[in-house]
């Protein structure tokens, strides 16, 4: 009896263990719903979204190389490198007389296409020349700074087209209150009637990119591969697969989506900065381990992650209400940072090792 006792108490701790993130979210809306007016709202909730758009962006390209047992420090910066390149070639087309239209998609597609070269060259130093991956990427973030600051001469980038703007802050839908819809265009309404807008455009945009990597990772031999590699990347090789192409793919999705956030970045701001991400790192790194993957590799998922930078968002929006000061949230992402390893050692180790 005894001894079933015992066994159901580990059970049940491995249990809550697992879905401690989801406790820890309903925690925070408690806590900031008592200590704040009005957070348990739609309103609140599209905020939590739209300022962490960047922290789940980056939080996916963390779990890709974290899952192989790498890591990737240059995000930050690539994400700021992202958010000058989109800037100086938007106003370039402009000037060169493309429309809006034109200037916006070419400079976002051009944006990614350039964005993935921080990511093959660390995979690269990282696949074939075995450089370890905290020096590779540490050094890419120095490069990628570099070279931002290069371009930018000492002063943000200036002279975006307004429809950029209009992307970062537009709205998919928008409910009058007489009952009328428009669809990302605000209607006209009498002086001081209330417009319902509903899921901004730029969370919708990210979370397509986040869904089909989500995809990849689940169900393609790719995905696989990214989990054998990390889990035994002498294995790996034994079975089969290409080691050296599959982590230079990694780093290159990782630097993938880092340039997502800095075009997110770059259409929310209208502006380009080398240092626009130079504080986000933390946050990408938390939250893939706050969501539960192993920093061995070998573990994660992407909806988890999602789950871990939803922590951090409802974290950021809550202490941006109560007027705290951004150090704060540092200090509570760094605490939650080390519960989160401490679960990860208590519980999901012991129900692995039972598994």
């Amino acid at each position: 009896m005894n001894t079933l006792t015992a066994n159901g108490k580990k059970a049940l701790l491995a249990k809550l263990g697992s879905r401690w993130v989801l406790v820890f979210i309903v925690l925070e809306l408690v806590f900031f719903s008592l200590s704040t007016t009005g957070f348990l709202s739609i309103d609140t909730a599209q905020m939590i979204l739209f300022y962490g758009t960047e922290v789940f962006l980056l939080g996916t390209a963390e779990l890709f190389v974290i899952i192989t047992g790498g890591i990737d420090l240059s995000v930050g910066f690539v994400m700021g490198f992202a958010t000058v390149i989109a800037s100086k070639l938007m106003a370039t087309f402009v000037n060169l007389g493309l429309s809006p239209l034109e200037s916006v998609l070419a400079s976002s597609i051009l944006t990614l296409l350039i964005g993935l070269l921080p990511g093959l060259m660390n995979g690269w130093l990282v696949a074939r020349l075995k450089v370890p991956a905290f020096i590779a990427t540490f050094s890419m973030l120095g490069i990628t700074r570099g070279f931002s600051e290069l371009l930018l001469a000492g002063s943000p980038a200036k002279n975006l087209p307004a429809l950029a703007g209009n992307i970062g802050n537009g709205y998919l839908l928008f409910i009058t209150k007489r009952g009328g819809i428009s669809f990302f265009n605000r209607p006209e309404v009498p002086r001081g009637e209330y417009v319902w807008a509903i899921v901004p455009v730029i969370v919708v945009l990210g979370f397509v990119f986040i869904a089909v990597f989500a995809f990849i990772l689940n169900r393609t031999k790719f995905g696989q591969h990214i989990y054998a590699i990390g889990g035994n990347k002498e294995a790996a090789e034994r079975a089969g697969i290409n080691v050296r192409r599959d982590l230079i793919k990694v780093y290159m999705i990782s630097s993938l989506f880092a340039s997502l956030a800095g075009l997110a970045y770059t259409f929310k701001y209208i502006t380009g900065k080398a240092d626009a991400g130079s504080g986000m790192l933390l946050n990408g790194i938390a939250a893939v381990v706050i969501g539960g993957a192993s920093m061995n590799g070998g573990s994660g998922s992407v909806w988890r992650t999602v789950l871990g930078c939803l922590v951090i968002a409802i974290l950021e929006t809550g202490l941006r209400i109560m007027n705290l000061q951004t150090f704060t949230t540092y200090i509570v992402i760094g605490f939650i940072l080390i519960m989160a390893v401490i679960v990860d050692q208590l519980f999901l180790n012991s129900k692995r090792a039972e598994g």
